[in-house]
């Protein structure tokens, strides 16, 4: 496949998402948010067996900052969604029922 191409399918994807994300009820926001963590714990998984695995410097360096991005989308989505979860919570601390 040629490289126009897959820009095309990339920016396709990134619209495509960004209306499916739009259309979600801020309801469900955080039940999305929680599944969305698990599985960015398994792309840090196979980032980091990938960063393992590669031979040479400029695959080990791509590898490495596959970690990197992996890691700060996974902390990034515990910090949102903490937030989030805090919007819920009591002046006292407590959660609110």
């Amino acid at each position: 496949m040629s490289l126009t191409a897959e820009f095309y399918i990339f920016i396709l994807a990134v619209l495509a998402g960004f209306q499916v994300i739009s259309k979600v009820p801020s309801i469900l926001h955080t039940p999305l948010m929680s599944a969305t963590n698990a599985i960015h714990g398994v792309i840090l998984v196979g980032a980091l067996i990938l960063a393992f695995s590669v031979h040479g410097a400029f695959a080990f360096t791509i590898a490495l900052v596959a970690v990197l991005f992996a890691t700060a989308n996974l902390v990034g989505g515990f910090v949102v969604t903490d937030r989030i979860l805090g919007m819920f919570r009591s002046e006292r601390g407590e959660d609110a029922r």
